[in-house]
């Protein structure tokens, strides 16, 4: 039996012998749609959790900003966007609408990219802000949070009268689940409250794991971020390995977020029979798995899976680089892992550096593991300079980690390690 790891825009064929393999993958595809992708989406709008539905939000607006999705997210927002668009409208015809890209931490969004994501027509016509979390000029304190960070949002959200959001809940390696809250922090927030949130003890959390949101401070913190930014209604979709909706969630951004992800949880738990010597992952193919930044994502999944001093195999096409110069740069020029965790440790949360918390969560791993990249071969130095092993292909990788770990060693493969969250 062979199986297609995501990667890229197409995958990459494991054809080793993988009949004592245990393959660990979410059952999202059990979760069958009732409808059309468009028809599961209005029908969420049409009976929205614990809130008016939009038209009723949009009287007496004047108005609405709708923080959409930036390039990183395979959200479908060519099945939301329009329809969220048409009702506001139908509510109040003269609603002035922004779409605020939430674009957190990362590069801006290119045009090509946003036409891509939403489409020719949305973006001839609509309003468009990218938002930057480094231009202090475009963003406004409105509180603090109970990290005792300050709340700095993007001017484009918090002078809305109504601020909307689309996304999608997937598992999320430090914030439990992504959707819901996270469109405003990180996604519209000034780079002070991104870097306070996601200091190095809350990084360094038991609680801020894969699937937990109950007690997890970082959660804690983008909850009230929302609620200072008066995040009045969401549009949440479920996606499938195909990356189309199965299922969709509209109205309060509290409760019909957590709706979704108790939903998610049921089908995307797994858990290996024996924690394997080998873990093969990926970050579900493109467009998460560009660069290395997003890959420590699916990275994480296979940490989960492994034994004590595992080789961890990602692959992950990394066309876009490394995604972060701090990041890079912080493995890089670091004497080890182990002494890079030591500093990020003794780093007060105002003193937290940018991508600090990506490098963090990689150095855990790192410390614990030997870790094989395959990516792009035009990234090889990259993953080199950053204490990683290269591999060209998945079977290349295979055979080096077995030449390491030994014939008999027991392998877990997960697909899909951003579409699951691993158990004990």
């Amino acid at each position: 039996m062979s199986i297609t790891i995501p990667f890229g825009k197409s995958g990459m064929p494991l054809r080793a012998d993988l009949s004592d393999a245990e393959i660990l993958e979410s059952h999202v595809g059990e979760l069958k749609a009732t409808d059309t992708e468009d028809g599961l989406v209005l029908a969420a709008m049409a009976h929205p959790i614990d809130s008016p539905c939009l038209r009723e939000l949009a009287v007496g607006k004047k108005t609405c900003t709708i923080i959409i999705s930036d390039h990183t997210r395979p959200v479908p927002s060519k099945h939301i966007l329009p329809f969220m668009l048409a009702e506001l409208r139908e509510g109040n015809p003269d609603i002035d609408v922004t779409l605020l890209v939430a674009t957190g931490f990362h590069r801006p969004t290119t045009k090509e990219e946003l036409v891509g994501k939403v489409g020719q027509e949305i973006v001839d016509r609509e309003k468009i802000v990218i938002h930057n979390s480094r231009d202090q000029s475009s963003n406004v304190q409105v509180g603090v949070l109970p990290s005792g960070a300050a709340c700095v949002l993007d001017k484009t959200a918090v002078e809305a009268d109504l601020l909307i959001a689309e996304g999608f809940i997937e598992p999320h390696f430090f914030a439990g689940f992504s959707g819901g809250r996270k469109s405003v922090l990180p996604g519209v927030c000034d780079q002070v409250t991104v870097l306070g949130n996601h200091c190095s003890k809350f990084i360094a959390s038991p609680y801020a794991r894969t699937g937990v949101l109950d007690g997890n401070p970082l959660h804690n913190d983008m909850l009230a971020a929302a609620e200072m930014a008066h995040l009045a209604y969401i549009v949440n979709v479920i996606i499938d390995e195909d990356k189309h909706v199965v299922a969709a969630f509209a109205g309060n951004p509290v409760t019909a977020h957590r709706q979704g992800c108790d939903l998610l949880l049921k089908y995307c738990q797994v858990k290996p029979k024996q924690r394997g010597d080998i873990v093969i992952s990926s970050n579900g193919g493109y467009p998460l798995d560009q660069n290395v930044y997003q890959s420590v994502k699916g990275l994480t999944a296979a940490e989960a899976a492994a034994a004590p001093g595992a080789v961890l195999i990602m692959v992950t096409s990394c066309s876009d680089g490394h995604g972060g110069e701090g990041f890079y740069h912080a493995l890089r020029d670091c004497v080890s892992p182990q002494q890079l965790t030591e500093q990020i440790l003794a780093t007060p949360q105002d003193k937290t550096k940018p991508d600090q918390w990506e490098f963090q969560i990689l150095c855990r791993i790192l410390c614990k593991y030997h870790v094989i990249f395959v990516t792009d071969p035009a990234q090889r130095k990259i993953i080199e300079d950053m204490k990683m092993a290269w591999a060209p292909d998945v079977d290349t990788a295979l055979e080096e980690a077995r030449r390491l770990k030994g014939a008999d060693a027991h392998l877990v493969a997960i697909p899909n390690g951003i579409s699951v969250m691993v158990r004990e």
